[in-house]
């Protein structure tokens, strides 16, 4: 006697897209993420390290689980000390294409130069 196949199990009340009653692919969990919170860019500030360097992104709903996520994903080995999140959509960038155009005045502007400023020992490094 054949095999019948296996029935589809009916997803429960509470699961109204019936997403228990699959499993969840990659591409699944990222349609998602991706539909329902938004991107956050993640920088973080080293224990050694004066400035904060973007080390990846990440979906979350708020701010606030957007530093959690990413503290848990990018210092498991306690390597950072400060925590920056962004949303994706609040950056804004200058392109490649318009950098003669916007750095260019800047040259002329000598006295913006660190050399025409002495810096006291006692700062340190600047």
């Amino acid at each position: 006697m054949p095999k019948k196949p296996p029935r589809a199990r009916p997803s429960p009340p509470n699961d109204p897209a019936g997403l228990r009653a699959r499993p969840i692919t990659f591409q699944l969990w990222e349609k998602l993420m991706s539909s329902e919170w938004p991107l956050w860019e993640v920088f973080i500030r080293g224990q050694h390290g004066l400035n904060h360097r973007h080390v990846g992104s990440l979906h979350a709903p708020d701010a606030e689980m957007a530093i959690r996520n990413a503290r848990d994903v990018y210092t498991r080995r306690s390597e950072g000390v400060s925590i920056w999140v962004v949303k994706s959509n609040d950056v804004t960038a200058s392109s490649p294409s318009d950098k003669g155009p916007l750095f260019d005045p800047s040259n002329s502007k000598v006295y913006r130069h660190p050399t025409f400023f002495d810096i006291p020992e006692e700062v340190g490094h600047m």
